[in-house]
């Protein structure tokens, strides 16, 4: 887990259960983007919320997830709102 701490002490990072970051203080948790099926079975990660394309299309929805946490760690967590 990659936890980035802006200059104003604010604390980001992507969400997952390895560390329990209401330790940290007050949590603010928003979408980053939407993993869906399509209509042809396979798996597209939307990351329209963070201004960021669309992934895919990914034969399994793993596959989507791995890229979506790729481009979100690589691209966005250190984006100000």
């Amino acid at each position: 887990m990659d936890l980035v701490i802006m200059s104003t002490g604010q604390v980001r990072c992507l969400y997952c259960e390895e560390l329990d970051l209401g330790s940290l203080g007050s949590l603010t948790i928003r979408r980053a983007s939407h993993v869906e099926p399509t209509q042809q079975g396979e798996w597209t990660a939307d990351l329209s919320p963070l201004g960021g394309p669309t992934l895919g299309p990914f034969a399994r929805r793993s596959e989507a997830i791995t890229a979506e946490t790729e481009w979100i760690e690589g691209h966005a967590i250190a984006i100000p709102d």
